[in-house]
Order: C-alpha cells, then structure tokens, then sequence
C-alpha cells in the first residue's frame, strides 16, 4: 500500500537556503549518481511506517500527526509510505532508497526495524539527513536515533494500576516480545510492586518474534485480554500497537480498566465505544520528536546522534483525559510526586526485565 500526504509551496527564502546547502551534497563522497536533492531547494519529507501502519491508533499514528503539522507549519511538501506485511529489511531498503533517490530529506523510519536498513541507506546518500524511531544503535554523520524511556512513563501507569485495581490482579499485554516492549513490562511492573507488593502483575505476549502479527491484530488482543480477565485481572495495559483495539474491546465487555500506550487513547475517534474503560495512557510523545526533527532539517541544524525523550521533557509522561481519573486527586497527587522523584533521580526504573 502507498498513502501520500502532500502540502506544496515555496518555503520562506531563508529556509529554502539553509536547506539548499543541507540537501545538496558537493558529489565529493562518490555517489554523485545518488542525488538526494530537491527540486530547486525543494524541501520534502519521506516517512516510512512501522507494523501496522497509518491507523495504530497508537505509534505510527504519532508519527503522521508529527510529519503532519510540519507539513502544514512550515508549508512543505511530503509522502508517507506503508509497510507490507511480511517484508525483508531489503524491502525496506528499497523504500528508503526511493524517497532519497527522488530528493525527499528528511527521511524518517517508525521503528526500530528499520534501524539496519537506514543505517545502510544513508552511507549512499550523506547528504540526506534520516531518522530512526526507537533506536539508537545506529552511527553516521547524518542519522538521529529517536529514542525514549519508556520505562519511565510505564513506572508511572503502573502506580496508578496498583492504586486502582480491586482484585490486586493488573495485568500487561505486550504485542511482540522484543527489548523494546520489555522496556515498557520493566517498568509498568516495578511501579506496580513499589506501590503494592501485594498486587499480582500477569505478563502475556500475543507472539515471539519474528512473527510480528502481535502488533496488527486486534482479534488476538482481544482474545489475550479476555484470558486475563477470566483469571480475575482488573486493570490491563496493553503494549501492542494496533492490536490494543481488540484488547479495550475485551475490557470494555467485562467493564474493567484498561491502559492505553504511546498517544492518548481516550481521546482516539476509533476508540469512542471503549473510551471510558481507558482510565489513563502512557504518552509517548513520537508526535512531537518527528515535528521537532523535521524542523532541525528547516531550520538548516539537522539533528543528529542519539536525543532521548523522558519525563524531564514530557517526552513521556501519562494522561489526565478521562474525567474519573482527572479527578482522582490523590492519585495525581501520587503520580507527580513519583514523577518528580523519577526526575530528580530518587527513583531510578529498570529498562530491562528482571
């Protein structure tokens, strides 16, 4: 599938010149034949989706509403591509190399699956600046590792978790086993059990990589979460992309909690049925790492290295949209004190699972 955004129209003269010299390379690496830039000074943005694509509800959805608002912002032009179910990393390849071959910079992957194929990608094209989503193993002069301590924010949920449920039963649903979704396990859990030790964390995968299907699957997440809640869990947050649909619709069911993951999911039109079992959501603010990436190629002061987003930030962080937990003040009281000491150091979350 291939969807394009487009905005089209002149730049303002100094951003046009500032990336005029961002864009176009001298020829001097060799690769003169991989040109990467726009038509006159033409500033175009390429994105690239993760699993799941456009539509998440969750992170590649972040993503375009970041590419979006620079798009409108700053008046330039873009195209965001899907990804196909079951492809290769030279699939990808190909993606990214198409973008750059037809004069996109920036170009940005969603995930950290394309962290090799961009790493590879932007050795041809130096003159192209590019973003990787949730890596940040990946070197080169003109590569930044969009990173977060997802940890953090899911610390957060985690107390509140603990502080809400009536059975002392939670329960985190994870899409696919990988060190990035452990992240968000580690420290839901740690925040559940420095809470109330008592409270019994339930930890289920809907699949082992490499079979991917765990973030593009609601009728898996449904079908996981209903098994957690015939187990008497009263509080689930499901870490899985696409498939956290299928979960809230489980919860919303059976009438108990639910924990939405990287936007604010209560305020989601595609979730309007569920919305209300959706007490909180662990932010991930993806939106505004892209919008703020796309600006440093603008502003002619491309980012590059690894920027990591955490709670000092408000790269992560939760959300107060549902009015019951809005007005729960104890519990935020609760939560900005444990946020503040996250902050301050006091308190320092796991990123691996113990």
């Amino acid at each position: 599938m291939r969807r394009v955004s487009k905005i089209t129209a002149a730049v303002t003269t100094a951003a046009a010149l500032a990336l005029t010299a961002t864009a176009c390379g001298s020829g001097s690496s060799g690769n003169s034949n991989e040109s990467s830039s726009g038509k006159d000074g033409e500033v175009k943005v390429g994105l690239v989706y993760d699993i799941g694509g456009r539509g998440d509800q969750s992170f590649n959805d972040a993503a375009y509403r970041g590419f979006d608002k620079a798009l409108k912002e700053f008046d330039i032009a873009g195209e965001d591509k899907e990804p196909s179910d079951g492809e290769s990393d030279a699939d990808k390849e190909q993606r990214l190399t198409e973008l750059a071959r037809q004069g996109f910079n920036p170009v940005i992957g969603v995930g950290y699956a394309y962290a090799g194929p961009i790493e590879k990608v932007a050795k041809k094209f130096p003159d192209t600046s590019f973003a990787v989503i949730d890596d940040s193993s990946r070197k080169g002069e003109n590569i930044a590792n969009l990173v977060f301590s997802e940890e953090q924010g899911s610390y957060l949920v985690g107390v509140a978790a603990a502080t809400l449920t009536k059975t002392d039963k939670v329960g985190f649903l994870g899409g696919v086993n990988t060190p990035l979704i452990q992240k968000f396990e580690a420290g839901f859990e740690q925040g559940v059990k420095d809470t109330n030790k008592d409270v019994k964390v339930t930890t289920q995968y809907i699949s082992q990589p490499p079979d991917m299907k765990g973030f593009s699957s609601p009728a898996d997440g449904k079908k996981v979460a209903a098994g957690m809640l015939d187990q008497g869990i009263d509080v689930i947050y499901p870490a899985a992309g696409a498939s956290g649909g299928g979960a809230f619709e489980a919860i919303a069911a059976e009438g108990k909690m639910g924990i939405g993951v990287d936007s604010d999911q209560y305020q989601q039109k595609s979730l309007e049925k569920v919305k209300d079992v959706i007490i909180t959501s662990m932010t991930k603010n993806v939106e505004g790492a892209v919008y703020e990436f796309i600006k440093s190629v603008v502003d002619g002061k491309p980012q590059t290295g690894v920027k990591t987003h955490d709670l000092s930030d408000d790269g992560v962080g939760y959300s107060k949209s549902n009015p019951a937990f809005a007005g729960n003040a104890e519990l935020l009281k609760k939560l900005e004190a444990v946020k503040k000491d996250i902050i301050d150091g006091k308190i320092e979350v796991k990123s691996t699972v113990s």
